[in-house]
């Protein structure tokens, strides 16, 4: 597996965020290589389930502690694949005494759910005439 940092896509530059989604308009090579990241995080199964476990918790968050018993894994392992999330910005935390708590950032998956949505056929007939 790569050593490699992820970086949260869209939010190094502000002009970011209004990006077309993939079935708009094709991505320049800094969009795709930043949709990439994010993509790769959320392709371990691992981490997809620790994203799903978060976002699908009443309340909005859920204690470390409470996500690791769910795994055949290390703590160390569950806190890596924590931290590849939170560094796509999929996710973000706050330690408590000893605990760390987590909570689903929906800014990026609205984000993502938008560039993989169609567009609306009769609005975008309605733009091109």
């Amino acid at each position: 597996m790569s050593k490699q940092e992820l970086v949260v896509w869209g939010q190094a530059d502000e002009a970011d965020a209004c990006c077309p989604g993939l079935l708009t308009a094709p991505l320049d090579e800094d969009q795709a290589v930043e949709l990439a990241k994010v993509f790769k995080a959320l392709g371990d199964p691992v981490r997809l389930r620790l994203l799903s476990m978060i976002a699908s918790r009443a309340g909005g968050e859920v204690c470390v502690c409470d996500l690791t018993p769910a795994f055949d894994l290390s703590q160390p392992t569950i806190s890596h694949h924590l931290k590849l999330l939170r560094q796509a910005g999929l996710i973000d935390c706050e330690r408590r005494g000893t605990w760390v708590y987590y909570w689903l950032l929906p800014e990026m998956t609205d984000r993502l759910a938008g560039i993989l949505t169609r567009p609306d056929r009769a609005a975008t007939a309605a733009a091109t005439s």
